[in-house]
This record gives structure tokens, C-alpha cells and sequence, in this order.
């Protein structure tokens, strides 16, 4: 009969640990423990410091003061929010670790990888699923998860589930994604004012706990506030007392109000979200008749009609690669389709929050990015706010404003992107994965924001709990050019629809390869030798570039970087920069030549 978990050793602990970021102190008296199979969360606010205590429970980082205790033998892996990939194939990633070869290949498989692809180039969803394939072949007594869904489609999320469901490791996992967190763990760590509070039950229940918890501790706070106000009614008639008497209940009194003094200091302000719907746009945002699009024999969408009406929330769903911001595109108005028309309404004042974050620049300060005209000054929904005081409305520091966004975390990053897009009138608003890094309590904000938006809403997302609250509608695509619409959420859409992606890989979230294409007519021209060759070149650096700008990337996201060497960071920027315009440029030429390409081979 297996032991209580309470009552089972530990295989690795952490003991009244503390550790300061300079003036800063992350954590001060934090106990953790894990047993064996445990299966645990470990959730709190953006810069509560959960990806430090995570290389704090692997050893990467020494705490100032406190014990860590692992179990002799003890094998772990670590999977960081922003893994870097090495090695010619993920094959040679996988087994890097020890790994034995027939598991790696295995695991590869099992998150719908070709072991013998190349490690250059791959996607986000594509790193993301190779570092936990490896992760997960090396059978490790403790696995740590930072952030894993991010980046990974609806189908990847599930098979993850299902390793940790059948895996023997114990496992803490951060992440933001409540249906994920639900299925998946049975203990909770809560990190807040610098320790952990301790939840033996599922994540299904913390919110619950935690609403309890936080108002017993508005309780105790507001007794502590009566309690000083009477100490200080008495202290002010008690003059003609005793001196030493009067002394020693002014001490205690001034005790009292450090105490309070500490505790307010740990009150967190909260995240303040406020959007303009901007003027009203015509009823009809946008209508598609029979739209179809493709990029050679790749069918994005084919035959596909929809209408969206003023106030709509549309969720746009599928694998990764089946093509949803290219159906934003063409609802945009963006891109035109191939097939079908698309008409869009009257009045309409869109604002788009990128998934790939492109409009900052690692370079850039946050100053300049919430002030790109200049200035010190930023227009929020019609009136001028100083930079600093809307900044500290989405939680930033004084100090953050002059620091560079490389040295911002991902959450940090996704904050400023919400802060860019909400300063300004907005109709139709236009959400690419915008759950990326957000921590519960301002996804939650932004859940009851975007519930009372009087605007139009598209979004792209794969956090089911997320569009279950929110979409009043749900595209989805299937990655071979089918596209559907159903009433309501996720949830509505998977009971409405079964089998709608059975074709796909539907096991790792990569859409099938399309349908072979139906034989061309014998050609009657063919590409010059230079833009047959510009072709060749241009295919090799779409495939190529996205690695070596994800590898500049992740070294400047080193936040000692540009204090450590100012020279290379700016060297680093430039370098990313013309890779960044070598890669647009590349695509932009091979869709150019193909299509010209395709357009000789069929005489048109």
C-alpha cells in the first residue's frame, strides 16, 4: 500500500531557502518539497521569481542562505521557457543528454517529429517539442517544465498530458494554461511575498484556496490596522502618563506599524487593463464568400464562407501550420485570396497583438517602445499620459523604462505588447496567442477586459479554457484546406465536430502534408538560370535564417549582457537586424518566383 504523500521522502527539498536580486529579495524563508511522482504546479505572479526557483531546484543557481536537498543518483531534466536546440538532426539533440537512441526516437515520434530532421530552422512549436522529446527520453526521476505549452497547438498540449499522466517522473511545471494544469497535476506550490505556500490537492482547487487564503490575510491586516489606531488613540491621551510607561507604548506602537508597513509592502497592485472600443463600426465587420488560398500545393483554406457582425468574439483554432494567421490576413483584408472575396465593414479601427512580438526591437528601451513618436508622453484612448505613470499601470518600474526589451522576461514582453495595443481606439481587435507567458491573475483581467469589449474580437489562441470563456464562435482548420465554424467555445466546437482533425497528426499538433496536386499540364517556359538559382538560394535561407536569428536571440535575452558588454550587444542587434531583412527578403522572393514559376509551368 503506497504512503501518504506527506509521509513519503522526498527526492529533492528546499529548506528555508533565500536569495536576493540585488537590493531585491526573491525569496526569504521558502520551503518546497517534492516526492517521488509527485506531479506539481508551481504558479504565482509575473517576477515572483518561479523560473529562478526552478534553477534554484536544479542546482543552476546558488540560494544566499537555506539548505537543498536532493536524493542521492537523482536524474533530472530541465525543459527552460526558451530552449536552445544543437546538433545536425533532433535526433543527435535528443540522445544528447544520455538518452539511449531508440527512446529518443521513440519520444520524437510520439510529439510528431522525423528524428532525421534538420535542427536548423525548426518553428517555436517545433523547439519546443524536441526539447521535451528529449527531455522525456532520458526517463528522469524529476522533470521541471517551464512555460511548456507555449508555442505547442491544442494537439501538442494533449499528447504532453499524456506523457505526464503515464510517466514515472515527478514533475513541477509552470504554466500559465488552467486545462492543461487541471489534467495534469494533484499538488500545488503558490509563490507570493518572497515564499511558497503549499496545496496538497490538483490545481482544480487553488483558486478556490487561494481567494480563502487571501482573505483571511485582508482579515488579520484589518485588524492590525484597528488594532493600530486604538494603540495610537491610547498613546495620545496617556502625555501626562509615566515617561518610561509612554515610551515603551510608543515602542510598540511603532512596532506595530513596521509589521503593517512590511505586509503592505507585499500587497501587489494590480494590473490595470482598460481598452477603447473607439467609435462603432458598421454592423458587418467582415463577410467571406468562398474564400480559398493556397502557397503552391499547400491548401490553406479552401470553399469557405463566413460572416462576423459587430461585437462577435471569433476563435480561429487548428494545428500549428494549418494556416490561422493567414485567415486573419485574409479577413483582414490583408492578403488576397486566391478564390471567394472578402468584404470588409465600414469604420473600422483595427489594433493586431502579434504572436511573434516583431514590433519590438531588442535594442529598443521600454520607453521608446511605448513612446515611438518620441516624447514623454503617450496618448491612452484620447488623452495624454506621462510614459512612466501608464507604464507603471501594466507594473513596470521606474528603473525598467530605460533598460533594453531583450532584458525584459516573456511575460514582461507580452505586458508591453498589451500596453502598446491598448492605448489606442479599437473596434476590431485582432489577438494572436496572446496567453504567451501571462500569469493567472492578468489573464484573468484580461479574460473580464475582453468579456465586457464592446468591440469586435478575433483570436488565435491554443489555451482551451481561454476560448471556452470568451469566443461566441470557433474557426477551426484542419491543415488540408477544411475549414469549419461552430457556435461557442473549444469545448462546443470538439462535441459539435468528432473526427474533424482525425487526418491531421492530430497527436503532435503538425498539420498533414496536403493532398497530392493534380498533375500540371506539360510546361511551356521555365525560370531563367538566375531566378531559378535566386529560388534555390532563397528556399535554403527560409530554411536556415530562422534558427541563426532564434540563436542571436537567446543571447540577447542575457540580461547581464549589455551591462557586461554594451559593445557586443549592440554588435549582436545589428547582426540580427540584417538577418531579420535577409529572411523577409528571402520570402518575399520565393513566393514571388514561385508563383511565377507556377504560372509558366501552366501558361498562365
Amino acid at each position: 500500500m503506497a504512503r501518504p504523500a506527506a509521509t513519503r521522502p522526498p527526492i529533492v527539498a528546499l529548506k528555508n531557502v533565500q536569495l536576493a536580486d540585488g537590493p531585491v529579495m526573491l525569496f526569504d524563508g521558502v520551503d518546497l518539497s517534492l516526492e517521488a511522482r509527485a506531479r506539481a504546479c508551481l504558479v504565482g505572479r509575473n517576477g515572483a521569481g518561479k523560473s529562478t526557483l526552478l534553477k534554484v531546484l536544479t542546482g543552476a543557481l546558488e540560494p544566499d542562505n537555506g539548505e537543498r536537498f536532493v536524493q542521492p543518483g537523482l536524474r533530472s531534466a530541465f525543459v527552460p521557457q526558451e530552449p536552445v536546440i544543437t546538433g545536425d538532426t533532433v535526433l543527435d539533440h535528443a540522445i544528447s543528454g544520455g538518452a539511449q537512441f531508440w527512446d529518443a526516437e521513440a519520444e520524437l515520434q510520439a510529439f510528431g517529429l522525423d528524428p532525421q530532421k534538420s535542427a536548423k530552422g525548426l518553428s517555436g512549436g517545433e523547439i519546443r517539442r524536441v526539447a521535451l522529446a528529449k527531455a522525456f527520453a532520458e526517463a528522469p526521476d524529476l522533470i521541471l517544465l517551464d512555460e511548456p505549452t507555449n508555442h505547442l497547438d491544442i494537439f501538442a498540449i494533449e499528447t504532453l498530458e499524456r506523457r505526464l499522466l503515464e510517466s514515472r517522473s515527478a514533475a513541477l511545471v509552470i504554466s500559465h494554461d488552467r486545462a492543461f494544469l487541471e489534467r495534469t497535476t494533484n499538488r500545488c506550490f503558490w509563490l507570493a511575498h518572497r515564499k511558497v505556500r503549499t496545496l496538497d490537492a490538483g490545481y482544480a482547487e487553488f483558486e478556490l484556496w487561494a481567494d480563502k487564503v487571501e482573505a483571511e490575510e485582508q482579515e488579520n491586516l484589518r485588524r492590525l490596522t484597528k488594532q493600530i489606531e486604538r494603540e495610537a488613540y491610547t498613546a495620545s491621551r496617556s502625555v501626562t502618563a509615566r515617561r518610561t510607561r509612554n515610551e515603551g507604548r510608543l515602542r510598540a506602537l511603532d512596532a506595530l506599524r513596521q509589521q503593517r508597513a512590511t505586509i503592505m509592502k507585499d500587497v501587489s497592485r494590480p494590473l490595470e487593463l482598460e481598452i477603447d472600443a473607439g467609435g462603432t463600426s458598421g454592423k458587418r465587420v467582415a463577410e467571406a464568400r468562398g474564400i480559398g488560398k493556397s502557397f503552391g500545393a499547400r491548401v490553406i483554406v479552401q470553399n469557405f464562407s463566413t460572416r462576423i457582425i459587430r461585437g462577435d468574439r471569433v476563435a480561429i483554432v487548428g494545428p500549428n501550420g494549418a494556416g490561422k494567421t493567414t485567415l486573419v490576413k485574409l479577413l483582414l483584408g490583408e492578403l488576397e485570396p486566391d478564390a471567394g472575396s472578402v468584404k470588409l465593414g465600414t469604420g473600422l479601427e483595427i489594433v493586431y497583438l502579434d504572436q511573434g512580438r516583431t514590433e519590438l526591437k531588442p535594442e529598443m528601451t521600454l520607453w521608446d517602445a511605448l513612446t515611438p513618436s518620441g516624447g514623454d508622453s503617450i496618448i491612452v484612448r484620447g488623452f495624454p499620459k506621462h510614459v512612466a505613470a501608464y507604464a507603471k499601470d501594466f507594473l513596470f518600474r521606474d528603473g525598467q523604462l530605460r533598460q533594453p526589451v531583450s532584458t525584459l522576461s516573456g511575460g514582461e514582453r507580452n505586458r508591453l505588447l498589451l500596453a502598446r495595443a491598448l492605448a489606442k481606439p479599437a473596434n476590431l481587435l485582432v489577438l494572436d496567442e496572446p496567453t504567451n507567458d501571462l500569469d493567472m491573475e492578468t489573464l484573468d483581467l484580461l479574460e473580464d477586459l475582453l468579456a465586457d469589449y464592446e468591440g469586435t474580437l478575433l483570436l488565435v489562441s491554443h489555451d482551451r479554457d481561454f476560448i471556452d470563456r470568451l469566443a461566441t464562435s470557433t474557426i477551426a482548420l484542419d491543415g488540408r484546406g477544411g475549414a469549419v465554424e461552430t457556435p461557442g467555445g473549444w469545448t462546443d466546437f470538439m462535441r459539435q465536430n468528432p473526427g474533424f482533425f482525425e487526418q491531421s497528426e492530430r497527436l503532435t499538433g503538425k498539420a498533414a502534408p496536403p493532398p497530392p496536386p493534380v498533375a500540371a499540364p506539360r510546361p511551356t517556359a521555365k525560370l531563367t538560370f538566375k531566378d531559378q538559382h535566386r529560388l534555390q538560394e532563397a528556399e535554403k535561407e527560409v530554411a536556415e535564417l530562422p534558427a541563426a536569428i532564434a540563436r542571436l536571440e537567446a543571447r540577447l535575452h542575457d540580461p547581464a549582457l549589455y551591462a557586461k558588454s554594451p559593445k557586443e550587444f549592440d554588435q549582436l542587434t545589428v547582426e540580427m537586424e540584417a538577418l531579420r531583412a535577409k529572411l523577409e527578403k528571402a520570402e518575399l522572393d520565393w513566393l514571388e518566383l514561385e508563383a511565377k514559376r507556377e504560372g509558366l509551368a501552366t501558361g498562365g
